[in-house]
């Protein structure tokens, strides 16, 4: 029997614009797998900023931009370079705030079959 390596969602995690201000808040909770490949949309109205210990600034993005990584998704075993499980994301908005809209974070993680 071959073993292959297979890609699993965690349950999407989104935070609604009237939430988002200017501290930062976490968008859903945090993960629950080491990630192999995270998307970040900011499908708001307003340029948001983006933290993973709700302090720091990390990265930006601009109102209907999107963030994709892709971490080891071309790996085949379980051992290497991932984003670590308990994670958490934040969010902020950066100068006027958002009047429609939401953030999402979508998460993949990896099993063996």
């Amino acid at each position: 029997m071959s073993v292959s390596i297979r890609i699993k969602f965690e349950p999407l995690r989104s935070l609604d614009f009237s939430l988002i201000g200017p501290a930062y808040m976490g968008i859903g909770t945090a993960v629950d797998h080491p990630l192999r490949q995270f998307m970040v949309q900011n499908l708001t109205d307003a340029m948001m900023s983006f933290s993973w210990n709700g302090v720091d600034e990390h990265f930006v993005l601009p109102s209907q931009g999107f963030f994709l990584n892709d971490i080891t998704s071309n790996k085949t075993s379980n051992t290497g370079f991932f984003l670590a499980e308990g994670e958490r994301l934040y969010v902020s908005h950066m100068g006027t705030p958002p009047t429609e809209g939401a953030v999402y974070f979508t998460t993949m993680y990896s099993y063996e079959r």
